[in-house]
């Protein structure tokens, strides 16, 4: 493992992380399904949470039905609703796109001051300049607002995901502990998964939280690491083999749906 001249994590805690790495000495970006399937209403997958679960102890996605937020830490699986709410997810819910790893972070650093989410996404970018990595990353603290947006369920026939976010519930969570998980995938990777960066929140009292469209941390810990392997898992049921995964306005459609 390397670690940044920034870290400051204590002695016994990064010789937890040297013997995780240990064990998972290859970081592995998994996920089922396409996002650009998800875009096109594939709403439905037989991947159960119990199943993600052994790719990984940390991710995001969502839930059949496109059903809430999902978001995943410590092995722990949690659904974002609509309603703004969160409760801890049942292993046999199923999902039609999850994006999970065995987190491994290589670099750490603290704020004890408020810093903006393009500040945070410009240290991350600073220690692993090329686009052409994935990257994980996950803060825990005191955010002074974090502004999320949570899918409602949708119910066949099932419309695409553009159509589908007109009627977004939007909500804003002041001056709130809690825990983001998000990834930063390359440009390359658009429409398999989200290009640039993707990140769900959920509040240190486990019951509220959704997709994050911005926030600003007053004071916390910032820990990440790049992932250079991806696993795919392709559905093979009529609704994907029949969905077009490559419309002509893939980019800005995503661009739309998760921005």
């Amino acid at each position: 493992m390397h670690h940044s001249s920034e870290c400051t994590c204590e002695e016994s805690l990064c010789e937890t992380l040297r013997s995780f790495s240990a064990q998972h000495p290859e970081s592995v970006l998994y996920q089922n399904s396409l996002m650009s399937a998800l875009l096109s209403g594939v709403y439905e997958g037989t991947t159960t949470i119990a199943d993600l679960l052994t790719h990984g102890d940390f991710g995001l996605g969502t839930f059949n039905e496109l059903d809430g937020e999902l978001i995943a830490f410590n092995s722990e699986v949690y659904q974002l609703r609509a309603d703004g709410s969160a409760r801890a997810a049942r292993p046999d819910q199923k999902s039609p796109f999850a994006v999970m790893t065995w987190f491994t972070p290589q670099y750490r650093k603290t704020f004890d001051h408020p810093v903006s989410r393009q500040q945070l996404h410009a240290i991350v970018d600073a220690q692993i300049p090329s686009d052409n990595l994935f990257c994980a990353l996950r803060i825990d603290g005191h955010f002074r607002h974090a502004h999320t947006r949570t899918v409602p369920r949708q119910t066949p026939p099932y419309r695409a995901m553009t159509d589908v976010l007109d009627y977004q519930p939007v909500f804003r969570f002041h001056q709130r502990k809690g825990t983001l998980v998000g990834f930063r995938s390359p440009q390359h990777m658009q429409g398999i998964n989200v290009a640039g960066y993707h990140e769900h929140f959920i509040t240190d009292d486990r019951q509220g939280g959704g997709h994050l469209l911005d926030y600003q941390l007053d004071h916390g810990e910032l820990v990440f690491g790049e992932i250079h392997k991806v696993l795919i898992d392709l559905p093979v049921d009529s609704a994907f083999l029949q969905a077009d995964l490559h419309p002509a306005n893939l980019d800005a459609a995503i661009r739309a749906v998760e921005n």
